[in-house]
């Protein structure tokens, strides 16, 4: 088994200023296309697009994306979206995503209670198991960027894969330029993909996912994962399901890892009501009309 990792998604043209169309129309043929016509008004970062999609009708588009051109899709929760409102550069990555899918129940509670619009969920964590275990087949090439090589060899024997490419970076790699620069080309050399899991954490794996689309030389769908591999492998106990249910998901890790996790959720994390109430709140409806 080889050890690195890689990167897909479909392509997105995101709002300037004002107010534009948001027209998907480069997918593969029976890809769901997009198309929504939106007035922003204000600030740009002060809009957040979300697709419309939970995770039965995203694993279709994920499966026919195909390994002829490259795109990703990110997973914002509540410290991604406060991100996304404070560091123009971790805006930029969103924008250049080709999929947004919203992988918070907090946000999408409040997002109900604020603004009185109803986003699905498309967790990052289902989404990596439902593909891996219902769309991806033994011998498709799965790159996996982060976790241990201990974790890549789990998840070979757990999901019957044979071409799993695996890399795991330094701690700290997005401050150094070569170590970047390795994650980049280990991908590209992967390519092309079937899937590619960034799981490198925020915003480390939004850059990487964004930078292999700039250079165009990755192909294949890249989803950026955070935690999922601790979860699929045991390393971190995710909540049990009634738990997420009730949108109380970070408040089970946090009693399980105080230390690491006390001031993202309880300092950082009420930032959000700030920007919630401030901001637009875009569902980005998909069609299926298309011969």
């Amino acid at each position: 088994m080889a050890s690195e990792s890689t990167i897909r998604s479909a392509e997105c043209i995101w709002p300037e200023a004002d107010s534009v169309a948001v027209t998907k129309t480069d997918a593969a043929p029976s890809l769901v296309t997009i198309k929504q016509t939106i007035d922003l008004g204000g600030d740009l970062k002060d809009a957040i697009v979300v697709d419309n999609f939970d995770l039965e009708a995203f694993t279709a588009v994920a499966a026919r994306h195909g390994q002829n051109r490259y795109s990703f899709a990110v997973t914002p929760n509540v410290d991604h979206l406060i991100r996304y409102h404070e560091d123009p550069s971790y805006r930029a990555h969103y924008h250049a995503a080709g999929y947004v899918l919203m992988d918070s129940r907090v946000v999408r509670l409040l997002v109900r209670l604020l603004k009185d619009i109803r986003l699905p969920i498309c967790t990052g964590s289902d989404l990596t198991v439902t593909l891996l275990s219902r769309v991806a087949g033994p011998t498709d090439r799965i790159v996996m960027l982060g976790g241990t090589a201990r974790q890549a060899q789990h998840l070979t024997a757990l999901y019957g894969l044979k071409n799993v490419q695996h890399h795991n970076p330094p701690m700290g790699f997005v401050n150094d330029p070569d170590a970047v620069e390795d994650c980049l080309q280990f991908i590209e050399r992967a390519s092309p993909f079937r899937f590619c899991f960034l799981a490198v954490g925020s915003p480390q794996q939004e850059l990487i996912a964004h930078q292999l689309k700039t250079r165009g030389v990755a192909r294949g769908f890249a989803i950026c994962v955070g935690a999922s591999i601790n979860y699929i492998t045991g390393s971190e106990r995710r909540a049990p399901a009634w738990i997420q249910r009730l949108a109380l998901e970070w408040l089970y890790r946090l009693v399980q890892n105080p230390q690491r996790l006390a001031r993202r959720y309880l300092l950082r994390g009420p930032r959000i009501f700030r920007y919630l109430l401030r901001a637009r709140i875009v569902l980005r409806e998909p069609r299926s009309d298309l011969p």
